[in-house]
């Protein structure tokens, strides 16, 4: 399976909107769960939230749930995460990844991890 490759980060101001966009060249994602997850420097990466299939049935963490959107594109072949009120605490890197089933939210069953991209926000 290829790399996944994530864009759309970049710097916004607290309660700022942001859309990350997570992609795959040659090949679909609509037959794998897809998750977002985040790392700052020193700590383990962290789950946000998870589009599954089939069915597209979607699980947040308690941080994202109510601001965040996970979606599919199939037409374009991607999963965007869509984020709404921004706060600092959502500064970090952000991953895109695949797993065989629904709805993990443990970082280790996943594969195909993206380089990941680069969300700060400012206060």
């Amino acid at each position: 399976q290829g790399q996944l490759v994530e864009s759309g980060g970049g710097s916004v101001k607290t309660g700022g909107s942001l859309r990350l966009s997570c992609a795959a060249s040659g090949r679909t994602l609509n037959k794998f769960a897809v998750g977002w997850f985040r790392q700052t420097p020193g700590r383990e990466r962290e789950f946000v939230a998870v589009v599954s299939w089939p069915g597209n049935p979607t699980r947040y963490s308690n941080s994202a749930n109510g601001r965040f959107t996970i979606s599919r594109d199939d037409t374009n072949n991607a999963v965007y995460l869509q984020m709404t009120n921004l706060k600092p605490e959502d500064t970090a890197k952000y991953y895109c990844a695949e797993r065989n089933g629904c709805c993990s939210t443990n970082w280790p069953e996943y594969f195909n991890w993206g380089q990941g991209t680069q969300v700060t926000v400012t206060s």
